[in-house]
């Protein structure tokens, strides 16, 4: 880590994640009937609980709406959830509002073009390890983990490092 993402991320309050792409590998699987199924990665869910339990907020800001998305949000306790929202700029001011916190004290995850001008706007700009060039290149913190495999979990703990937490999350586990 470096010291500028350190010390933006132990500024940070809220931390939005994308979804296709960041939370998931990107593929959507859908069915005869149009159904969708997306693979969400258990390690990056417990990353968003330890993360939550930390005391920051976690939101969800996608492009897309899918019912796969609001229930593994209502799995994880997550309750800012913005779906179905292309203009995410927009979008991000209303989740602001929601959670009650500054754009100077929040952290995005994206890895598409669509999500540049939300991680342009707030304090920390993450790009998951494979996300378009120009979003890695705009990023304060490129990850070293793809999205849906390690990303979601690998910002949770990085900034529970910054913030000090880490360590007593982990050592809840060792009991």
């Amino acid at each position: 880590m470096t010291a500028s993402f350190t010390e933006r991320a132990r500024r940070v309050r809220l931390v939005i994640f994308d979804v296709d792409g960041v939370l998931t590998d990107g593929s959507l699987f859908l069915d005869d009937d149009g159904r969708q199924y997306k693979a969400f990665n258990s390690k990056d869910g417990l990353g968003l609980r330890m993360l939550m339990d930390s005391g920051v907020q976690v939101g969800i800001l996608t492009g897309r709406r899918s019912g796969v998305v609001e229930h593994r949000m209502r799995e994880l306790g997550i309750r800012l959830v913005v779906q179905g929202r292309r203009d995410k700029q927009v979008a991000l001011e209303g989740l602001l509002a929601e959670a009650g916190v500054d754009a100077g004290d929040t952290a995005y995850v994206g890895d598409d073009l669509v999500d540049l001008p939300v991680m342009r706007r707030v304090a920390l700009a993450v790009a998951v390890a494979d996300a378009h060039p120009l979003v890695r290149e705009q990023a304060h913190y490129v990850t070293q983990q793809p999205g849906g495999r390690g990303a979601a979990r690998e910002v949770c703990e990085s900034i529970m490092e910054a913030q000090g937490t880490l360590q007593a999350a982990v050592a809840a586990f060792l009991q």
